[in-house]
């Protein structure tokens, strides 16, 4: 038997799951981060803390790994692979000083536009005169795996959209590779595409086999949709953890800079969606953990509430509309909690069906299926009111873990390899 392991690294954590040749979890590990005062060295340590933690029945039969990280988390790196300033990570929006600069030189749809993107953070590295002595531009999933195969220079292109790649061209665009910085881009490969055998010292550190290899990765939010189950054109996923973020399975590309909604290709087809600002960090705003659980099995979620808000912590809305001064709607508030939170719940999930409505009026394939994800997807009554909501069925995820998706493209990006090897 066979084991593929498929590794997350999340915001404040990160987590393990190696499954079987039937896709089955077999075993599953976490480590929270202890600090963030230096994050590459936290992510190597983390990196072999779950490794020391996997079995060692398993570990010897370890057949493919693959790792997903933060979308947008980079690195600079030098040719030994060692970071030559701190990395930025996803959230880090110092980007902002050279907007102007990407607004002259990119298409005026592209994601590259937000202050947050892989392009606006080396762009920054270059205005603070970090490149000069850099080799690699690498993402957090990037590095990782460099940690694991020792190849430099190589990302894929879930990772490389933010960064400018154009992943229909499967290129970089002539307006990103005419750019002096040329250099630092890694070289984009599909998502799962085997990289190279683990190191030497690491089968030789943890016991795995010499034919064990590392796949290229993808990002965390991919590797929840791929952990969930959806397939097909019209599936969808709602992730609904601290913001509402909503992803549809198109047959077509759909791109609104302003309103933040940009694809990324998954196959022969798209991964299409935005992120709603409101969500599950409205609720915990005014819920205790323990009060969300009791009050929500009162709700009747067949029963629609009358209270129309629009649940925000702070101004401004890009998805489902592009509203920079709107401000939190939360009045009037009921006495009884119950049907306050009830209002809650049922705000969020006409925020929802809008989502998928401006996603279809944008050309996205008409929603047929809704899977959930996030802490959220627990909430029963819930699911019920977005069901009423949302009109089409909505089915449990195969798996809740960001991991098991990443495992499974570790599986299927060795095996697909394996067949076009044994068949050229």
């Amino acid at each position: 038997m066979r084991f593929y392991l498929g590794l997350d690294f999340g915001t404040s954590g990160a987590r393990a799951i190696a499954i079987d040749e039937r896709e089955k979890s077999c075993w599953e590990g976490r480590s929270a981060f202890n600090t963030s005062e230096n994050w590459v060295a936290v992510w190597q340590e983390t990196l072999w803390g779950l490794l020391s933690q996997i079995p060692l029945s398993i570990r010897r039969e370890m057949a493919a790994i693959a790792i997903d990280g933060t979308s947008s988390t980079v690195l600079l790196c030098d040719e030994k692979g060692q970071a030559i300033a701190d990395p930025l990570l996803y959230n880090d929006p110092r980007g902002e000083e050279v907007r102007e600069k990407i607004a002259d030189i990119s298409p005026p749809d592209s994601v590259v536009r937000s202050a947050t993107s892989s392009l606006a953070k080396l762009l920054w590295w270059e205005k603070e005169g970090l490149c000069d002595r850099s080799v690699y531009l690498l993402h957090q999933a990037d590095w990782l795996g460099f940690q694991l195969h020792g190849k430099l220079g190589i990302s894929d292109y879930h990772n490389g959209l933010k960064l400018g790649y154009d992943v229909e061209g499967l290129c970089y665009p002539d307006w990103l590779a005419g750019l002096p910085l040329r250099r630092l881009y890694p070289r984009i490969v599909a998502p799962g595409t085997p990289i190279g055998e683990v190191r030497e010292e690491i089968c030789d550190r943890w016991e795995f086999p010499r034919d064990c290899w590392v796949c290229a990765g993808t990002t965390d939010s991919i590797a929840a949709f791929l952990a969930s189950g959806a397939t097909q054109p019209g599936d969808a996923v709602t992730s609904l953890g601290s913001t509402l973020v909503l992803k549809l399975l198109s047959t077509t590309r759909i791109e609104e800079a302003r309103s933040g909604i940009y694809s990324h290709r998954l196959g022969d087809l798209w991964l299409t969606g935005g992120a709603s600002n409101t969500g599950g960090a409205v609720l915990q705003h005014f819920f205790s953990e323990e009060a969300l659980q009791d009050l929500s099995q009162q709700i009747d979620g067949d029963r629609e509430s009358p209270l129309q808000y629009y649940p925000l912590l702070q101004q401004g809305e890009r998805f489902p509309i592009n509203a920079p001064d709107l401000q939190p709607q939360l009045e009037p508030r009921p006495e009884n909690p119950i049907d306050f939170l009830r209002g809650l719940l049922e705000s969020m999930a006409r925020i929802e069906a809008m989502g998928y409505q401006r996603l279809q009026d944008l050309g996205g394939t008409p929603l047929k299926q809704a899977y959930s994800a996030g802490g959220g997807a627990k909430n029963s009554q819930w699911t019920t009111i977005r069901q009423r909501h949302l009109c089409v069925p909505m089915t449990p995820s195969r798996h809740l873990e960001a991991a098991f998706g990443t495992a499974l493209l570790a599986k299927r990006g060795r095996n697909n390899h394996l067949s076009i090897t044994n068949n050229g």
